[in-house]
């Protein structure tokens, strides 16, 4: 199922740094990885959808780029969320 609006404020509300903070890097992956883990499970049963396939690539580099920012800002807290959000294989 896509990422409704509860999901979403749940993922918010986990991950936002003060309350109302949509917007910092830890909100906005954490959110592009739920829909991330959404688009690969769909690719997995769709082959054939092109289109989905160039739209995961699109999130999944905005993902990337945002994690180096956030590793070179502040290393800490990648290393918090990587850990959090299962990603990197650790």
């Amino acid at each position: 199922m896509a990422l409704t609006a509860a999901a979403t404020s749940d993922i918010v509300s986990t991950y936002q740094r003060a309350k109302g903070d949509t917007g910092s890097p830890e909100v906005q992956i954490a959110l592009l990885s739920a829909r991330i883990s959404y688009l690969t499970e769909h690719m997995k049963a769709n082959t054939h959808d092109f289109h989905t396939r160039f739209g995961l690539t699109k999130l999944v580099s905005q993902r990337r780029r945002l994690l180096s920012y956030l590793k070179r800002v502040s290393p800490k807290v990648y290393r918090e969320l990587i850990a959090k959000l299962d990603l990197r294989g650790n």
